[in-house]
């Protein structure tokens, strides 16, 4: 506990405000703390996509172009891709906003997310979402994950620990053991590691939009921002179709 309880302290520290940074070189990935963010009122938080933003935010500025487009899951539809870590306390405030804001989200754009991987605890967590997903459990175990580490501080370093949240939820044993290791979420976590470096992840949470634009919470100024700029770029997109 003394030394789970030190190490939160210590990547507390290193924390920005409005996210979790990526240490490739860092021989520790647990779970940052949480993080409560002032609260403000729904109309601030996020805004409806289906209309034109009025705040002309800035490449360079408010968001970062890709410099090689990454292609999207679907061509028709405008993509937002949440790239989060269940360790990552940010990324845990942001959840039910981003989740809030997606409903408003127009018909001609999907949202979708992507679990970053830049350490091999965190390689563990994302076969967990790849697992859920082929399992069709992420409704189920989505947020009990998240809670887990950042409610309860919860290392999940293993995949025991893992396989117990799932089975909690419904799955049995046997159907978590046979998929966690599949080729198929093998596969997934193959193909999610080349989308994450090709958008240039530097942290969780961040926001890719249609395979051009990163939205960071330093560039955005706030989770918050991350959205209000996010609905500039759908419609960014939309006109520009």
């Amino acid at each position: 506990m003394i030394r789970l309880l030190s190490y939160f302290l210590f990547v507390f520290a290193l924390l920005p405000l409005t996210g979790c940074g990526a240490e490739p070189n860092s021989s520790a990935a647990n779970s940052a703390p949480a993080q409560q963010a002032p609260t403000a009122p729904a109309a601030e938080q996020r805004s409806n996509s289906q209309a034109a933003p009025a705040v002309d935010f800035q490449a360079g500025q408010h968001y970062e172009v890709l410099r090689q487009p990454v292609r999207t899951s679907d061509p028709e539809r405008i993509e937002v891709v949440e790239v989060f870590w269940y360790g990552c306390g940010h990324c845990y405030t942001f959840k039910p906003m981003v989740e809030e804001w997606a409903e408003t989200l127009a018909d001609d754009v999907v949202k979708t997310r992507l679990p970053a991987v830049w350490h091999p605890v965190m390689e563990l967590h994302a076969r967990a979402y790849y697992s859920a997903e082929a399992l069709g459990v992420v409704d189920q175990v989505h947020t009990p994950i998240f809670e887990a580490m950042n409610l309860r501080g919860e290392e999940l370093d293993n995949k025991k620990d893992i396989g117990d949240l799932f089975e909690a939820a419904g799955v049995p044993r046997e159907d978590f053991e046979q998929t966690f290791d599949s080729f198929g979420v093998s596969s997934a976590l193959t193909r999610g590691d080349s989308r994450q470096r090709a958008y240039g992840i530097r942290g969780t949470p961040e926001l890719i939009v249609n395979g051009k634009y990163r939205i960071t919470g330093t560039m955005a100024g706030s989770h918050a921002g991350m959205l209000q700029v996010a609905d500039y770029l759908i419609e960014k997109e939309r006109n520009s179709r």
